[in-house]
């Protein structure tokens, strides 16, 4: 990369917006000088300037929470900076997973458009259910029946799924894919499988 042609401001430093690279969400802003930016592209994990304290740090450097760089995009103007990452834990100081956690404006869930992202969203629920039951929760039920009756349900749902689809219906195999995604979503909970698992070995499989 030709750091001529970044265009910081008259600090020397430049905006980067950090996205987790897994769900696009959008995880922490910070900035980078020329120093910092080379750093990053050297060693692959995000370094930067804080204002603050007039020092690079490199993120998670004491926390263990880093962010290693899978792209670096420069916007139109090229004077801001879009870093697409693998975090590891929490990318918020505070403990939270993204420092945007402040509404203001709050989207209607149902009027979001779905995406691939709604899987990761399900598995963080699955977690969830383990560390706070709640009562009358189907997925509760799974997890304390225990991997003999989860895989039974991913096999019936495999079985639904394939019915639908000799049918000649849409509707039924949407239906009963979704039926069998979420309980291969809880199978791979079970065994300690995490979608990103999943979604690197598709990659590897290009």
């Amino acid at each position: 990369m030709d750091l001529s042609q970044v265009k910081f401001n008259e600090q020397g430093l430049i905006p980067a917006i950090v996205q987790d690279a897994a769900t696009g969400e959008v995880l922490m802003l910070a900035w980078m000088n020329a120093e910092s930016l080379g750093l990053t592209l050297e060693t692959g994990y995000a370094t930067y300037f804080s204002r603050s304290r007039q020092k690079l740090w490199k993120k998670g450097e004491t926390s263990g929470h880093t962010q290693k760089v899978l792209g670096l995009k420069l916007d139109c103007d090229r004077d801001a900076i879009l870093l697409t990452v693998e975090q590891t834990g929490p990318a918020c100081h505070t403990g939270a997973r993204s420092c945007f956690f402040n509404d203001v404006l709050t989207p209607d869930e149902d009027e979001l458009p779905a995406s691939a992202a709604i899987l990761e969203r399900v598995y963080s629920v699955i977690e969830d259910r383990r560390e706070h039951p709640q009562e009358g929760s189907y997925t509760n039920y799974l997890l304390e029946k225990g991997i003999e009756k989860i895989c039974k349900k991913v096999g019936e749902e495999a079985s639904e799924t394939i019915i639908a689809a000799m049918k000649n219906s849409p509707e039924e195999v949407t239906y009963e894919a979704a039926d069998l995604l979420y309980h291969l979503l809880v199978l791979c909970f079970e065994r300690g499988v995490r979608p990103a698992d999943l979604w690197a070995e598709l990659a590897r499989r290009r």
